[in-house]
C-alpha cells in the first residue's frame, strides 16, 4: 500500500525502520498520551515492525504504516486502523514531537481514512482520545469527526478524560 499527499507518503514498514521507530517513540506525548507504544529499545522496536508487516494483505488488524517525508525520506509516525471488539475501527495516529506543528497529521489523517475504511470495509471510524491531547482533539474535528462524548471513560484499561468522535462515509 502507497498513499501519497502533497508532503508525505504512508506506506508499509521495512525492517530498516526500527531505529527511527524506537527513536519516535521517545519523545514526551509518546510517553504522555500512548505509554504502550514506547520501544525502549531498537530489538523491541524490530518486534513490533515485524507482527505489524505480518498483518499487511488481512483485515484482521491492525494495521499500521508509517508516515514519510517526501523532503527527506524521515519517517515521522505512523497512521494505523485497529479493529475494536464490537466490530468497529478505530484510527489512530502519531507524529513524532519534532514534526509537530505543521498540519502533517491532518494531512496524514485526511489521505489515510478513505483508503483504510475502504480496505477494512467500514463505514465509520471511531477517533479517541484523551481530551488533554488537545492537538488530536484538533485534528479530528478538522478531519470531518463529529463528537460524540467527551468525559470520563475507559483509556488502556484506566478511567480517564476522553474525546470519542466518530468519521462516516
Amino acid at each position: 500500500m502507497k498513499i501519497e499527499t502533497e508532503r508525505l507518503v504512508i506506506t508499509e514498514f521495512t525492517m530498516d525502520m526500527a531505529l527511527a521507530v524506537h527513536e519516535n517513540s521517545l519523545d514526551e506525548d509518546t510517553r504522555r498520551f500512548v505509554p504502550d507504544e514506547v520501544f525502549g529499545t531498537v530489538d523491541e522496536a524490530k518486534e513490533t515492525i515485524e507482527f505489524l508487516m505480518s498483518q499487511y494483505g488481512n483485515t484482521e488488524g491492525p494495521l499500521v504504516y508509517p508516515v514519510i517525508t517526501k523532503d527527506g525520506d524521515l519517517n515521522i509516525g505512523y497512521m494505523q486502523m485497529v479493529p475494536l471488539d464490537d466490530g468497529t475501527w478505530e484510527i489512530g495516529y502519531h507524529i513524532a514531537k519534532k514534526y509537530t506543528g505543521n498540519g502533517y497529521a491532518t494531512e496524514a489523517v485526511k489521505a489515510f481514512l478513505p483508503v483504510l475504511s475502504d480496505v477494512v470495509g467500514a463505514n465509520e471510524v471511531y477517533g479517541v482520545c484523551l481530551s488533554e491531547n488537545i492537538a488530536s482533539v484538533h485534528v479530528l474535528k478538522k478531519c470531518g469527526f463529529e463528537v460524540l462524548f467527551e468525559g470520563t471513560g475507559d483509556y488502556q484499561g484506566e478511567k480517564r478524560e476522553i474525546f470519542r468522535s466518530v468519521w462516516k462515509k
